[in-house]
Order: C-alpha cells, then sequence, then structure tokens
C-alpha cells in the first residue's frame, strides 16, 4: 500500500520561514537597544547586563534577554560569564561612531512603520501609498506638522547616509566640462560640501526645501567654500535653479512617477540645451544590497506611493520628460549608481 502522505518541510527551510515571519521581532530587538543606549553604554571591555543595567535604565534580567538576542544576529558578541562584547555591527550604532547607522536604523523602525507594514496587502491592491489613511495627511506634512520626533530621525538618517556615501559618490562623479553645479534635494550640503573641496573651479548650488536648507552646512553659509557655494530654497517638483552645468539628485526621485517627472522636467525647463542630469540611485536590477532595496522599495509604496527603480524605467522618464538616457554606472563601495543624461537642443 503505498502512502499519499507528503513529506514534511525540510527543518532549515522552516527555520528560515519562521525567522522570516519574526523579522518584526528582531527589528524591534534593535530598535530597543539603540533607545535605550546600550551600544554608548558598552565600552571596550566586555560588560554583564547588571553593569549595563543602570546607564541603560534597564531591567538587568530583561536586559540580558535583549543582549542575547541581538547577538544572534552577530549585533554583540557574548563572552565568558555572561558578559556582552562589541561587534563591527554593534559599534555602528554608538552616537560617536564616524560612520554610524544609529539614525538609520531608528528611521527604518520609526512608529509610524508598524502602523503601516500591516497594511502593504491594500498597497499591492491598489498600487496607491496608505501613509494618508492612517494620518490624514501625506508623509512630509505630517512629518513637519505632527511629528518632530519622527522628522528629526529622518532629518538624522539622511544626514547620516549621505556622510557614508558623499566620497565614494564624489570620487565616481565624471566632472569633465562642469563648472557649476546645482545639488538637488541635496539635504545639508554633505555631497556639495565635498565636490567643492575636492574642486576648486566648481560653483555649487545647494537646493533642498526652504526647512530643510535652513540647517545647511556652516561651510556653505561663510568661510571660503561659501564663496562658490549657494544655499537656495524651494521645490524641485516646482522649478530648480537655472542655467547649471550639471543637476545631481542623490536618492531623491523615489516618489510616484509624476512627481519624479515632474521634477525631471523642471530640470529640462530650467536646464541649457546639453546640460547634464545625473541621478545617484539604488537600482533594483543591480543592486548589491537585494533584500535592503527591494524592501525599500515597498517601504517607499507605504509611505509616499514611490519606488525604487530599474534602469529602463528611469530611462523611460527620462525620455517623457525630454533628457537623453545616456547609461548608467556603479558607485564603487556602495549600493548605488549613478544614471546620466543630457538635457536635449542644439548645443
Amino acid at each position: 500500500m503505498t502512502s499519499t502522505q507528503q513529506p514534511g518541510p525540510r527543518p532549515a527551510d522552516a527555520t528560515r520561514l519562521r525567522e522570516l515571519g519574526m523579522s518584526l521581532g528582531f527589528a524591534g530587538a534593535l530598535r530597543a537597544a539603540v533607545t535605550l543606549g546600550v551600544p554608548d553604554a558598552l565600552g571596550d571591555k566586555p560588560s554583564t547586563a547588571e553593569e549595563l543595567a543602570p546607564q541603560t535604565g534597564a531591567h538587568a534580567p530583561t536586559l540580558e534577554r535583549l543582549l542575547r538576542a541581538l547577538t544572534s544576529h552577530g549585533v554583540f558578541e557574548e563572552t565568558e560569564e555572561r558578559r556582552f562584547a562589541h561587534t563591527e555591527l554593534s559599534r555602528l550604532l554608538r552616537e560617536d561612531s564616524p560612520a554610524g547607522m544609529r539614525f538609520i536604523v531608528l528611521w527604518a523602525t520609526a512608529p509610524w512603520t508598524w502602523q503601516a507594514w500591516p497594511k502593504l496587502a491594500d498597497a499591492v491592491r491598489s498600487g496607491e501609498r496608505v501613509f494618508d489613511s492612517l494620518y490624514g495627511k501625506e508623509f512630509f506634512a505630517h512629518l513637519a506638522e505632527d511629528d518632530p520626533e519622527a522628522k528629526a530621525t529622518f532629518d538624522g538618517a539622511m544626514t547620516q547616509s549621505s556622510r557614508i556615501t558623499s566620497a565614494p559618490v564624489a570620487d565616481a562623479l565624471d566632472l569633465t566640462g562642469i563648472r557649476t553645479v546645482v545639488d538637488i534635494g541635496g539635504g545639508q550640503g554633505h555631497l556639495l560640501r565635498t565636490l567643492l573641496e575636492r574642486h576648486p573651479h566648481l560653483h555649487g548650488t545647494l537646493f533642498d526645501l526652504p526647512g530643510v536648507v535652513a540647517g545647511a552646512l556652516p561651510e556653505l553659509r561663510e568661510g571660503p567654500l561659501a564663496e562658490r557655494a549657494d544655499v537656495i530654497g524651494g521645490d524641485c517638483r516646482e522649478t530648480v535653479p537655472p542655467g547649471k552645468d550639471l543637476y545631481l539628485c542623490k536618492n531623491v526621485l523615489e516618489w510616484d512617477d509624476d512627481s519624479s517627472l515632474a521634477a525631471l522636467r523642471a530640470m529640462v525647463a530650467n536646464a541649457r540645451p546639453g546640460a547634464r542630469v545625473t541621478l545617484v540611485q539604488n537600482l533594483v536590477e543591480d543592486s548589491s544590497e537585494l533584500k535592503v532595496t527591494t524592501t525599500m522599495d515597498l517601504f517607499l509604496l507605504l509611505n509616499v506611493g514611490g519606488k525604487k527603480h530599474t534602469a529602463a524605467g528611469l530611462a523611460e522618464l527620462f525620455s517623457r520628460a525630454g533628457l537623453a538616457y545616456t547609461g548608467h554606472a556603479p558607485v564603487p563601495g556602495t549600493s548605488l549608481h549613478l544614471v546620466n543624461g543630457t538635457v536635449e537642443g542644439p548645443q
């Protein structure tokens, strides 16, 4: 008699699915450690939870459970006698880390995300963002008007990301023939500062929303670099500074296609024929961090109805905006690409 019973799942497969299903808990543990200041409290020598508890305001036995959970992911290391030590991952969560990830982690686990992720099926059905239905207004208006803590976390995450990638992007950019550049959506101006420091012939403009450029780096407002820098507030979906040689956008055009197209058309309308447009973006099909990129793609869908792009998708947007797509190239040492185009018309 032949049995029709189906074989059970392989243990490794079942374990992997359990891990994926509980990944929200892993994110929560990481957020808790950063919120409590555990990476900052832990010094160069291994410490017990009892030793760390007074510095973090935590219940020692429960803190040990949190540390052990994160140790399973390599965030901390457990040594002898229930002592915990730093790893390369946990050091990146310290406030004094020069290439820190603290705000990036806090942003990825921000309180609003715990409300939005369960609505992902709704977003997939409709193709529309869910943030407005949860909070009564669009994402950036909510941050600015109702949630200053989330806004500060977002600003901190963008600053940390820019610090990490500004030098590699500056290394990869070809500035042959470029004398003027505008960094659209450039935040505080870390990338622009790097470009001006490396290229004494260059004149740069930092362009972002007025409330953002109000916090521009001091070097762009006073001192030697300020003589070659302008700081201008505005919305790139409406207009951009005219007549520049290079329009640079780093991780900006990740809204819905209509908004991204509006920004590209604003560049075309204000640029001279032959001017260059370079987007600094993650590309879905060629990402060295595919799990991060594809998850961020869905993250953008939830909050702004946006997306991570493919090269073909960006080439299509370029064409619709009146830009000639000239190709893309990776930024070494990062998951980013330079996506290039020129404004069509007589030279």
